[in-house]
């Protein structure tokens, strides 16, 4: 099989089942292309990560791995360009395990279950898309495939104020596009306009011929903002929370799961490793921004009354993880960083399923008009409670891994500042705990106050294997953490080096260095 191939495969399938949908004509045979379709990226995602790891073992260090090339329209030097690292690896196996989750969360959903997939594919084919390139336009192609979707996905398929929510999250995230596209452009000119491969322009940045610092001071905040509006950066985070209360459950998921680490998967992969003089000058700014999107999104999850907003709210603290560890720049807080968009993907996926479960049955989200639920329905409660220990970074389980290797890294820079920002956000934890130890309390235990709760049913099968996956998942990651962390210290290595070694490029108007 070709490299191209290889990694193709993963629009491909999507392609595939986008045909399949069309030609589908009775509920079940929609269902049916959406598990053979799903099975089949979950499949070869397993596959390609151990051909990943084989391929190290065989002695290839390569930063790029499966790499190949076509010509799309050399005129502007955009090619389809692929290739993977260990980043690219472990997120295209969690868009894989929540497409295939997805799938069963949204097996009963009503009505135009046929359109509804469709869209989602969609979804799910632009964030593939986005993982496998490393030609800076078709990235923002895929990005804008992967973003397009929403609109209708929550606009019609939604709940609550589902138009406005849907409507926000369009022009918010659109207007984040504007700023990437003229970051992307600028780094394309400024890097001498020959070439949009990453790889090619984080060579070029590195020499003598280098993107001026002058120049990357205006396309790094252009790129990080582009970038950062959809991994919730504090102030333009606020369309997350509206945006994940109206859409369906799978969408939540993939949403929350997946999209959103689009945003730090490009800060770190674009906006940092292309402008590595300007991560150094300008990164303070954007650490204290992330500083209180971790803080923050923590205490405003504390305030709600609505079990999406909660989680919405969440995902922004611990997304502002994510980007406040790449900005701390050390290898041990970057691969953490990683490991945190894994983990939150994977818990929050639970989490938003949970939810859609529990709501499907209560027709409420108000947690004052839950309680007693671990009578009623034992399974869902008693994952509801693993997903909140998974949240609040229980030993065993995928997000306390992550967090602790953040802070660990996090504080290995010497500095004052770093490490006031540090211990600033370490409170996030004991904050997490407070709303979800709060959450379980009031939800799950207590008696039923609602009659006609006592006579709702538990799980069905469906809904028991996605998020028996799930957990599965995150427990997995946990308790035996070490392999997924050397395959993302293998992608972060070489682009934290890099930024490294721009370091003496920097001129001493940071006042932080």
């Amino acid at each position: 099989m070709s490299n191209l191939l290889l990694l193709s495969i993963f629009v491909l399938i999507p392609l595939v089942m986008l045909l399949g949908l069309w030609a589908a004509r009775t509920l079940n045979q929609v269902r049916g292309v959406m598990v053979a379709g799903s099975t089949a990226l979950l499949i070869h995602a397993v596959y390609l990560t151990f051909a990943f790891l084989a391929a190290r073992e065989g002695g290839n260090t390569d930063v790029m791995l499966f790499h190949d090339c076509v010509e799309w329209f050399p005129a502007l030097h955009i090619n389809y360009e692929v290739g993977v690292d260990g980043i690219s690896v472990v997120m295209l196996l969690l868009s894989a395990v929540i497409v295939f989750t997805g799938t069963f969360a949204s097996w009963k959903l009503q009505p135009l279950t046929k359109e509804y997939f469709l869209w989602f594919t969609l979804l799910s084919m632009g964030v593939f898309g986005f993982f496998i390139t490393i030609d800076m336009f078709a990235m923002f192609m895929f990005y804008e495939i992967a973003l397009i979707p929403m609109y209708l996905l929550i606009g019609v398929w939604g709940s609550g104020r589902k138009e406005y929510s849907a409507m926000k999250l369009t022009l918010m995230l659109m207007g984040g596009s504007a700023f990437l596209m003229m970051g992307i452009f600028g780094i394309f000119f400024g890097a001498g306009g020959n070439t949009m491969n990453i790889l090619h322009i984080a060579n070029h940045t590195g020499g003598a011929t280098a993107i001026p610092l002058a120049q990357q001071c205006i396309w790094f905040p252009m790129a990080f903002v582009g970038f950062g509006v959809l991994g919730a950066l504090f102030p333009f985070h606020t369309w997350s929370p509206d945006g994940h209360a109206s859409a369906p459950t799978a969408v939540s998921m993939l949403h929350a799961g997946v999209l959103m680490k689009l945003g730090g998967y490009g800060c770190f992969r674009i906006a940092m490793y292309l402008l590595p003089d300007a991560a150094q000058e300008l990164g303070w700014i954007f650490l204290i921004l992330t500083g209180i999107s971790v803080v923050y999104g923590a205490f405003s999850a504390c305030v709600q009354t609505d079990l999406k907003y909660i989680n919405a709210y969440s995902s922004v603290s611990h997304c502002g993880l994510v980007l406040f560890a790449i900005l701390m720049l050390t290898k041990t807080s970057c691969t953490g960083a990683v490991l945190q968009m894994l983990s939150h993907g994977l818990m929050t996926a639970l989490f938003f399923a949970l939810i859609g479960m529990i709501y499907g049955r209560t027709h409420t989200r108000d947690i004052r008009e839950l309680s007693g639920l671990m009578r009623i329905m034992p399974f869902l409660a008693v994952c509801y409670v693993i997903a909140g220990l998974a949240n609040l970074g229980l030993p065993g389980l995928s997000g306390f891994v992550a967090e602790m290797t953040i802070f660990v890294g996090s504080f290995e820079n010497t500095d004052t500042f770093h490490r006031v920002l540090t211990i600033a956000a370490c409170t996030s934890i004991v904050i997490t705990a407070v709303y979800i130890l709060r959450l379980v309390g009031k939800i799950l235990y207590g008696t039923c106050t609602n009659k006609h709760h006592l006579e709702l049913t538990d799980a069905t099968w469906d809904e028991r294997f996605a998020v028996i996956c799930l957990i599965l998942a995150v427990a997995g990651l946990g308790m035996a953490p070490l392999w997924v962390s050397n395959v993302i210290t293998d992608g972060v290595a070489p682009i934290v080096d890099h930024i490294q070694a721009a370091a003496h490029h920097v001129s001493t108007c940071n006042p932080f260095m």
